[in-house]
């Protein structure tokens, strides 16, 4: 193939992917994203040839050598994931995690988060809701089991057969059960949602730091275009992140093309906290940084986003532009097959972002981080991906 690339086209990318809250190393999103990529590259009849995990401690990166008809485009793809916070907070014993979850839950509520969730995206708050709700079903049922020698009116003696039932009930039915909804991995994921607002957890500064430093790096490599995509939490993360940098050098991207892409971004589960202030500014000053072009991916189906909400003029910055909003629409970018098996799946659906489609469309999150055409053309163009 000839590889002269027309004006217009990337060459050399470098993109910083903030994955979602998953229980993914680095390695596992490298293997995600060949697997992704290569589907995509058939779809669109090109070659994509997706190398080895590089890590030296702190950074972790591959590279993606893409090349069709007249281009070629080679993207570093750092992976900045948060696996070992998700690691730390699954790790505990299951009391613990629903009792930290629970004080989650309540600061959420009193720090007016959730009022703005069900004002704002109310499938949100149904989402924030669903885990908590859901365990206070399981512990009303098992107290009941406790309590039923009482309203059987058997003798006391009955209570230690109750209360060994309602605490199997608990721990060896329901619990291994409701793992298949992933709900005490929702509890964590509100525990760093509340961490990632307040910033009141030493462990969570120490790793940000950790982070800026690794994104600084990767910013002073040579490139094209330079690409942050975030997915979910991660989008809160990498707004710290990138807003951090911007703190410390305002000058870092001058002279840069800087794309932040927020895919089924979730920022505002944080920063609609009374206590992000910080997060609020940051999201004000990259929303503010000219070389920055800010976009957001959203999909009505997807219940784990804030469907067309203004996410800057929402965390308190109604003058600073505002990202463009990209819609995508699951029924069309999947086989009927496909879509019929995901669908009613929340989590699944809210994968999708950073996942292969079964049709040429106008996103393809392949294209943004490994295609030939800026990132940006996404939000500024009418038919979106193209070659």
């Amino acid at each position: 193939m000839h590889h002269d690339n027309p004006p217009g086209r990337i060459k050399k990318r470098v993109v910083l992917h903030f994955p979602g809250f998953e229980p993914l190393d680095a390695g596992k999103h490298r293997d995600r994203y060949e697997r992704t990529a290569l589907k995509t590259a058939d779809l669109w009849d090109f070659k994509a040839d997706v190398g080895p995990l590089h890590s030296d401690g702190r950074n972790h990166y591959f590279d993606v050598d893409s090349a069709g008809i007249g281009w070629r485009t080679v993207s570093r793809v750092y992976i900045l994931d948060h696996n070992d916070l998700v690691r730390k907070l699954n790790g505990r014993p299951a009391l613990q995690r629903l009792a930290c979850g629970f004080v989650s839950a309540a600061r959420v509520i009193i720090e007016g988060g959730a009022a703005g969730y069900f004002r704002h995206a109310w499938r949100f708050g149904l989402f924030f809701a669903f885990p908590f709700a859901l365990v206070v079903l399981a512990l009303v049922a098992s107290l009941a089991i406790a309590a039923s020698p009482w309203w059987l009116a058997l003798s006391p003696w009955y209570f230690l057969l109750s209360v060994a039932c309602a605490c199997a009930f608990f721990f060896r039915l329901f619990l291994p059960w409701s793992d298949r909804l992933f709900t005490l991995h929702l509890f964590a994921d509100w525990e760093l949602a509340v961490a990632v607002a307040s910033l009141d957890q030493s462990y969570l500064a120490r790793w940000l730091d950790e982070c800026a430093a690794s994104a600084r790096a990767a910013f002073d490599e040579a490139a094209d275009e330079y690409v942050v995509s975030s997915h979910s939490m991660g989008s809160s993360i990498a707004a710290h992140v990138i807003g951090m940098l911007i703190e410390r050098d305002a000058e870092l991207f001058a002279g840069k093309r800087v794309v932040f892409a927020t895919l089924g971004g979730a920022i505002l589960q944080c920063a609609l906290l009374r206590c992000a202030e910080v997060l609020r500014a940051r999201i004000g000053l990259i929303a503010r940084a000219k070389e920055v072009l800010w976009f957001e991916v959203q999909c009505l189906t997807d219940a784990i986003n804030f469907y067309k909400c203004p996410v800057v003029a929402l965390a308190g910055h109604p003058d600073a532009p505002q990202p463009r909003i990209v819609f995508i629409r699951l029924r069309h970018m999947l086989s009927p097959e496909r879509y019929r098996k995901i669908r009613r799946d929340f989590l699944r659906v809210h994968r999708q972002y950073v996942l292969d489609a079964d049709r040429r469309v106008p996103f393809d999150f392949t294209l943004m981080t490994a295609g030939p055409r800026p990132a940006g053309a996404l939000a500024e163009s009418p038919d979106g991906a193209r070659l």
